[in-house]
């Protein structure tokens, strides 16, 4: 039986053969203590019988007005627990938890564009590509998007109409911020 349960500090001296997928980003120690610390309702591991970790997502909430938003910065499953829903239950804690106790308008992650199975999985998951980002770690992402309770009209998810550079998405995090100030 699986147990989706907090991450905690020993985890992270247990999770590496889960990291060694070549689509898995990796992290340093400190980055993953930050989201420990700051973000512990959005990290959460799966755990086999035997305390075997299966996979973990890592997320955030973070934004400001209707901007406001979850964000998964990991999600990753051990090849040997592929295929058994395992993703879509950790997406869906973190999607809840945006929604119902952070009253985030939306959820959103970066996936490269050559990982097809990936973007295939968020789609029947409800996530729809919001926006091409050129450049972006080792080549283009996808910003993929899915709008929570809270944006009823579902503007959070109007797809733009051309990709974007990482520049471009601090100068919109900044025009956000200016019209909600």
């Amino acid at each position: 039986m699986t147990t989706i349960r907090r991450f905690c500090c020993n985890d992270l001296l247990r999770f590496a053969s889960v990291n060694l997928d070549h689509l898995t980003e990796t992290f340093n120690m400190s980055f993953y203590m930050t989201y420990l610390a700051r973000w512990p309702d959005y990290f959460h591991v799966a755990e086999a019988p035997g305390h075997r970790i299966m996979g973990y997502i890592m997320g955030k909430v973070e934004g400001q007005g209707e901007s406001w938003h979850g964000h998964v910065t990991a999600v990753t499953v051990a090849p040997d627990y592929r295929r058994q829903q395992l993703a879509k239950k950790l997406m869906q804690l973190l999607e809840d938890i945006s929604d119902k106790i952070d009253k985030a308008y939306f959820v959103d992650l970066f996936v490269r564009a050559s990982n097809a199975p990936a973007i295939k999985m968020y789609e029947k998951l409800g996530y729809i590509i919001y926006r091409r980002v050129l450049q972006y770690y080792s080549g283009e992402e996808d910003d993929m998007r899915k709008a929570l309770s809270r944006d009823v009209e579902k503007k959070s998810v109007v797809p733009l109409k051309r990709p974007v550079t990482p520049d471009e998405l601090e100068a919109d995090l900044i025009s956000i911020d200016a019209r909600d100030a």
